[in-house]
């Protein structure tokens, strides 16, 4: 069996996903604003509210602080000749192995988040589906987006 891939994201992948974390919770916040609002106007039980002020903040410290590192420390990736080998997971460990013959492009992306830190993410895409290496420094991403591609030229000339 062969080892698992070596190359791990830059360490401020963690801060990244954490504040997109924090971002996405605040629409999670709605639910509880919602039932606030909602005794104001009406005679609701106010247990219900602190309920869902538990749950949501629950929920933003299992997202924003504990999952992160989690996802950072098992997100590993390998560029080879013939494959880019991607493993990741939290709970659930995946990995998977993307032959060079099928890579169709290869594109890298930003957000504004990642724009402002001055990342990028790399998107391969095949026939069936597209795999994606997130949060590299721009000139990491560029310099990989252009191995994958010679690579795969390469792979799909033989």
């Amino acid at each position: 069996m062969r080892a698992a891939p070596s190359t791990f994201l830059p360490e401020k992948a963690r801060s990244v996903w954490r504040l997109q974390a924090f971002f996405e919770s605040l629409l999670v916040a709605l639910f509880p604003i919602a039932y606030g609002v909602l005794i104001y106007f009406f005679d609701f039980p106010l247990w219900i509210l602190y309920s869902l002020i538990g749950i949501y903040l629950i929920f933003v410290l299992i997202t924003v602080i504990i999952i992160p590192p989690i996802r950072w420390r098992r997100f590993t990736y390998d560029v080879l000749e013939g494959e880019v080998d991607i493993q990741f997971g939290v709970l659930i460990v995946r990995r998977q192995l993307i032959p060079m013959t099928r890579v169709q492009h290869v594109d890298t992306e930003q957000g504004p988040l990642l724009r402002r830190y001055k990342m990028a993410d790399v998107t391969i895409t095949t026939a069936a589906t597209s795999h994606r290496i997130p949060t590299l420094s721009v000139e990491v991403a560029d310099e990989l987006r252009d191995k994958i591609a010679r690579l795969a030229a390469v792979a799909y000339d033989e």
